[in-house]
């Protein structure tokens, strides 16, 4: 396949896939499953980040230091984006309830009849958050394929592990605002073609700026550090317990591997 179509591929296809386990979850409001998730997802990010992306970047550059400081700035710049909204959505006096890393579990545990809330987000603010953020899915996938097919893969791969937990979490937020099934639905299905159309557009201005696919690649690693670390991790530590611990670095550690394996099955370009 070329590598405009492996892009159409992996975005349509994991918008999709992604979604259908996302309502499946979210409708059948299983907590454990959604806990299980956000832990292989952690393992997915990082295995990601630190064995096909960022080598794949570092490897490709003239700079590696350059490289180390783009992940660098990366990562503050989604720290700053992340209280820029916490700071949106503050109560003033009502901060300290905002904890987004996990906002998903908290979401299908609230349909499951446990006491929650949804920080005041409205449906519609969380669609065109998931709007803008898959957009910007898509634009790191493209880079990645635009690599090579392997790396674009896992990369993928990587990105609809971490999607299904946080769509589930947004279903469930738009049925509590009031959304029926069907349209909740229909809604993040529109919201998840955002990723093909940011793939596309992405693969037909990087092929005019080059040197922009190895920033890219070195942004996309920041992302998935940054969720894995700052917005998924500290929400695993709300279940200290050493049976629940044993399971989350089990499964952490099956993300990690299915990426290492994954990359196996296709050389490189």
């Amino acid at each position: 396949m070329s590598t405009l179509t492996w892009i159409i591929t992996a975005s349509l296809l994991g918008g999709i896939l992604s979604l259908l386990f996302a309502a499946i979850l979210a409708l059948n409001a299983r907590v454990s499953w959604l806990s299980m998730l956000v832990s292989y997802a952690i393992g997915a990010l990082l295995g990601a980040a630190f064995l096909n992306t960022l080598p794949e970047a570092l490897e490709h550059s003239d700079d590696p230091k350059q490289i180390t400081l783009i992940v660098l700035l990366g990562i503050l710049v989604f720290f700053i984006l992340e209280k820029l909204v916490l700071w949106r959505h503050c109560h003033l006096e009502d901060c300290e309830a905002h904890d987004l890393s996990h906002a998903p579990v908290a979401a299908v545990s609230s349909a499951a009849g446990h006491h929650d809330h949804d920080h005041g987000r409205s449906g519609m603010m969380v669609i065109v958050g998931d709007t803008f953020h898959n957009f910007v899915d898509g634009i790191l996938i493209a880079a990645a394929f635009m690599v090579d097919v392997q790396l674009g893969i896992v990369t993928s791969i990587a990105i609809i592990a971490h999607e299904i937990p946080q769509e589930a979490g947004d279903f469930i937020i738009l049925l509590n605002s009031g959304y029926t099934r069907r349209m909740a639905f229909l809604m993040n299905l529109l919201s998840s073609f955002a990723t093909l159309v940011g793939g596309v557009l992405a693969y037909f201005m990087l092929h005019n700026m080059n040197f922009l696919v190895q920033p890219l690649l070195a942004i996309a690693s920041a992302s998935m550090i940054y969720v894995a670390m700052s917005d998924l991790i500290p929400g695993l530590h709300k279940r200290p317990e050493i049976h629940a611990t044993i399971q989350q670095v089990t499964l952490i550690l099956l993300g990690i591997a299915s990426i290492w394996i994954m990359g196996g099955f296709f050389p490189h370009d």
